[in-house]
């Protein structure tokens, strides 16, 4: 009776670690192939913290987003449906076995402010990203022990290679989808429907996060930290270095660093931009040495129907003066530039180049390199077409028709497949009779 009972819980146990495990992988698959180029930022700043990027060919971070989008994703979905028993587990179990200790060593060194393990979605601490691997640890750890016994599969035998198969094409799809037409699912302070102004604003009764900046500065061999309160006056004192911590967690604004300045004569647009009552295109390119050019016709059209109707366009970017030029000579751009922050523009657009729409403001409408607004679109004012409208959709709007997305083909192809089997073994029946 006793064992009869430790054997039950253990049941439990195993299958509570079996669907909790596969939300978080399916989760966090899921958020990776939703937006596969924060993935590759994130990558690249682990890169650069292990002072490896200058070494790394340009695709390398591109193929380890997609790849590990898809294997989390693949995983979490085997572990839902019981699929690949005895490999799931033990790929969970790996992975976990890796990523822990990196995550221990994040929360000591403290590199990068976060891991980016669930994208913009839910950002956690580094130490909050560590406990929540330890746990995920043990459970691996648990499943692993009984994966050959106690995880019962949710599809039969007949189905499950076709669930398996149809799980990695619609990661692998989704995740293309994404880079080609930006994130179904934007999660970043620049959504479309957002107010920049208003995101940079501190609501009344909110405090700002206070920061301290220390100065070091070395003298007779001797290192000591100033604050800018006494700072030395002694001009034998030599600059080595300056750190900046939070002295005080208050609100932040979830848009920062959004400024605006001309390329031509250094002045700030960022009021003159946020406030134009008029539309305004932004055409944003982190880096023009890596930017795509396969839009550059659509995008010279977008700017000559600009000039046509009296709309602002400028072309963002923190890119240096001798890629600037190299890029009007390539493309035969004549639009203005102006600089921003690069973080700030690789936030703003999943996509270098990608295209923005502003009004007063507000982001109407966003584009990837790959669907360009063409003259078939654009065919009258922007206040007289849809393009020039703002259409939000609802984040369970979106799902719904994932979701839909997502079961209406698997439904299909099982019933299909069915079908077949049952026919197939129908055939073989009437064969042996005929003989």
């Amino acid at each position: 009776m006793e064992s009869k009972k430790i054997h039950i819980a253990i049941v439990v146990w195993v299958n509570i670690c079996r669907f909790f495990l596969a939300g978080v992988f399916v989760f966090s698959g899921f958020v990776k192939a939703n937006d596969p180029l924060g993935t590759v930022y994130k990558i690249q700043d682990y890169l650069e913290a292990w002072g490896l990027m200058a070494y790394t060919p340009f695709a390398v971070p591109y193929l380890m987003a997609m790849c590990l989008g898809i294997l989390e994703f693949a995983l979490g979905f085997y572990l839902f449906f019981g699929i690949h028993r005895r490999v799931a587990p033990s790929l969970v179990l790996a992975l976990m076995s890796f990523m822990t200790p990196l995550t221990l060593w994040l929360a000591i060194a403290n590199p990068i402010s976060d891991c980016g393990c669930f994208g913009d979605v839910l950002v956690l601490s580094n130490w909050e990203t560590f406990l929540k691997n330890v746990v995920l640890l043990v459970m691996a750890v648990s499943l692993y022990r009984w994966r050959k016994t106690l995880i019962v599969k949710l599809v039969t035998h007949k189905v499950d290679w076709l669930v398996a198969l149809y799980g990695i094409v619609f990661v692998i799809f989704y995740t293309i989808y994404s880079i080609k037409e930006l994130p179904v699912f934007d999660f970043r302070p620049y959504y479309i429907g957002a107010d920049i102004r208003a995101g940079m604003e501190i609501p009344e009764g909110k405090n700002p996060t206070v920061y301290e900046t220390t100065f070091i500065y070395s003298k007779e061999g001797v290192e000591k930290e100033f604050t800018i309160d006494n700072f030395p006056t002694d001009s034998t004192w030599t600059f080595v270095d300056s750190r900046t911590k939070v002295k005080e967690k208050g609100y932040e604004p979830p848009v920062q660093n959004f400024s605006i300045m001309s390329y031509e004569d250094g002045s700030d647009l960022t009021d003159e931009i946020l406030d134009d009552k008029g539309y305004t295109f932004l055409l944003v390119a982190p880096y023009l040495s890596e930017a795509d050019e396969s839009g550059m016709d659509l995008i010279n059209e977008v700017f000559d129907y600009s000039m046509e109707h009296g709309y602002r366009f400028l072309c963002l970017t923190s890119s240096s003066d001798e890629s600037i030029a190299a890029w009007q000579e390539d493309t035969g751009a004549e639009y203005p530039f102006a600089l921003a922050d690069d973080i700030t523009l690789k936030t703003m657009v999943r996509s270098n180049p990608g295209l923005m729409l502003l009004k007063e403001g507000v982001i109407l409408n966003k584009w990837s390199s790959e669907n360009i607004p063409d003259e078939y679109q654009l065919y009258d004012s922007l206040d007289k077409i849809p393009l020039g409208k703002l259409e939000v959709k609802s984040v369970a709007h979106k799902l719904l028709g994932l979701t839909i997305w997502f079961v209406a083909p698997l439904f299909l192809l099982s019933m299909a497949d069915l079908l077949w089997l049952k026919w197939r073994s129908r055939k073989q029946e009437k064969t042996k009779e005929d003989i």
